[in-house]
């Protein structure tokens, strides 16, 4: 951006006629933050709880996925329980099958569950997901055939690709703004509670008779749990007033700040009304002869909504932004060394390498935690510039160690004689260099790319959203599909390097484009990205009031 387009979008934030910018800049403002709110109330605590079981579903996703693809004998109890219960032992294309439509019907799901949260709301879709989970999990669970399986793993990958969307855009919609990092980040938070009880109860039950059907039969539980809480709460208000119920939206804006007086739930309720009225003006520049989005069929709604995703400037640039996020989240590596945690530690010559990843996932619990309490205080730029470089250094530890441990190379198949993997001193400092690469994501980019939905308007804040969240579960297939080949021909050394430099490109990346969006309310991010990556400005912007100190 040139210094007189800086200028020129100062001026927007001085303009006096409205505390948003008139309606001729169509960009929102700077200075227009959500009123402070010094505390959480019950109602807020209920519905983050309730929206955040879905992490709990995405943990028990986990443990199916880390028991069908430890290559060998980590679990290979279970597995031979698997192949001799199902019509069929169980192939490696099998296995490959059964791992990868979870991802595959997720990454289809997502931008589908982002039109139908508008056109059907983001409560309904979280419904659904549930109802999804609970087949897929019960269809799993009872099935006596490897088409069964694949059957069951991809509905279970249509309501984690709809949940893993909506969910951080349920409790986004409804927070208050000096909260809204700290609830969103409570829901990855049980994410990686579910991956600890996955790793629990996958050394649990993993010789248990019929083990393998209760690991996934679990997962309809928490399922039917949220489908009941959540029916007892209500739509987001930002939704409501796009479909035209701004009296239900001020009833539960009032739960939402609760007070004596309802002066802040008034003021949150005209700013998105307000928001929702520059977006429609925005929407007869972009499409001119297109009526009010009521009246048009879904194709021609998603279509509408994809030109103004990609025409507007602001709109492109937050979409990038959670691109670029989604991305760097999978294609460092993360997933992948947590589903084949096992398997790793089992080639270096530990004998209980599920106990062993155990850690990996407490340390992801535990970080998590950490950047709960710090993500509205530091702010999300600031941690993700600081963690990404701890990362880098776990990577890089990791190739090094690696290289000294001298397997495997080249000419061995890492997939072969684990039985015969013999333990070396270096092998601890591999696990150090995992541990302190999972803290730094956990801290950072493991729970900022979830904060996508901030960047986006209301208008197409579910569409963008739906986008991004396919390019984590894309980003999320290409990275499964190709770790265990990586580590045979690159080996190990280069695997970790690559992923090393990944996290780099990420670093420069977010550090050239990702503003700093903590403090803001959702109405207020259009301003921040009209002209521009709005870096600049967003670091020169005022503390939250809720930060500030009297």
């Amino acid at each position: 951006m040139t210094s007189e387009d800086t200028v020129a979008a100062a001026s927007l934030l001085r303009e006096p006629e409205s505390p948003r910018g008139s309606l001729d800049d169509l960009g929102g403002s700077l200075c227009s933050e959500e009123p402070a709110s010094s505390s959480l109330n019950a109602f807020i605590w209920a519905l983050s709880f309730t929206a955040g079981i879905s992490g709990l579903l995405f943990g028990y996703d986990l443990l199916l996925r880390l028991m069908l693809s430890a290559s060998t004998g980590v679990i290979s109890a279970t597995l031979v329980s698997i192949g001799s219960d199902l019509s069929r032992p169980m192939s490696t294309l099998d296995k490959s099958l059964i791992t990868s439509s979870t991802s595959l019907f997720a990454l289809i799901a997502s931008p589908l569950a982002g039109v139908l949260a508008d056109r059907l709301g983001r409560k309904s879709v979280v419904l659904v997901a549930d109802v999804l989970f609970a087949v897929g999990a019960l269809w799993q669970a009872l099935t006596g055939s490897v088409a069964g399986m694949i059957i069951g793993r991809s509905i279970v990958g249509l309501a984690v690709g709809g949940a893993s969307l909506v969910v951080p855009l349920y409790i986004s919609e409804l927070s208050p703004s000096a909260f809204r990092g700290m609830l969103v980040t409570l829901s990855i938070l049980f994410i990686t509670g579910g991956q600890v009880i996955a790793y629990l109860l996958g050394y649990a039950l993993a010789q248990k008779a019929d083990g393998w059907r209760w690991m996934v039969g679990l997962g309809a539980v928490p399922a039917f749990v949220q489908f009941a809480l959540l029916l007892m709460l209500p739509e987001t208000p930002r939704w409501l007033v796009k479909a035209g119920k701004e009296d239900v939206a001020r009833n539960v804006l009032k739960k939402v700040y609760a007070s004596k007086n309802n002066r802040n739930s008034e003021r949150v309720l005209r700013n998105i009304q307000q928001e929702v009225k520059d977006e429609e003006a925005t929407s007869k520049l972009v499409n001119p002869a297109v009526p009010s989005d009521d009246s048009l069929p879904s194709l021609t709604h998603f279509q509408h909504r994809m030109t103004e995703l990609l025409f507007v400037g602001g709109n492109r640039r937050a979409l990038m932004i959670a691109c670029m996020l989604q991305g760097l989240q999978q294609l460092c590596g993360f997933n992948s060394i947590m589903y084949f945690s096992a398997t790793i530690f089992s080639l270096l010559g530990f004998t209980s390498p599920i106990l062993t990843s155990l850690s990996v996932a407490l340390t992801n619990f535990a970080c998590t935690l950490i950047a709960l309490l710090i993500i509205d205080r530091v702010g999300r730029r600031a941690i993700l510039l600081r963690s990404i470089p701890v990362m880098i250094f776990g990577l890089v530890l990791c190739s090094i160690s690696y290289s000294f441990l001298g397997f495997p190379s080249q000419d061995v198949n890492i997939l072969q004689d684990i039985e015969s993997a013999v333990y070396s001193p270096w092998a601890t400092f591999i696990v150090v260099s995992l541990v302190i690469f999972v803290c730094g994501y956990a801290i950072g980019v493991g729970n900022i790319a979830w904060q996508q939905s901030e960047l986006f308007p209301l208008s197409v804040r579910s569409l963008g959203s739906g986008i991004a969240t396919a390019t984590n579960w894309g980003s999320n297939f290409v990275i499964g599909l190709t770790f265990l080949p990586m580590m045979e021909y690159l080996t190990p050394v280069w695997t970790f390097a690559l992923y090393a430099l990944i996290c780099l490109g990420g670093w420069i990346c977010a550090w050239r484009i990702y503003p700093e969006t903590k403090g803001l309310g959702l109405e207020d991010m259009r301003g921040l990205l009209k002209d521009g990556w709005g870096v600049k400005e967003s670091l020169e912007r005022p503390r939250s009031p809720r930060l500030r100190r009297h």
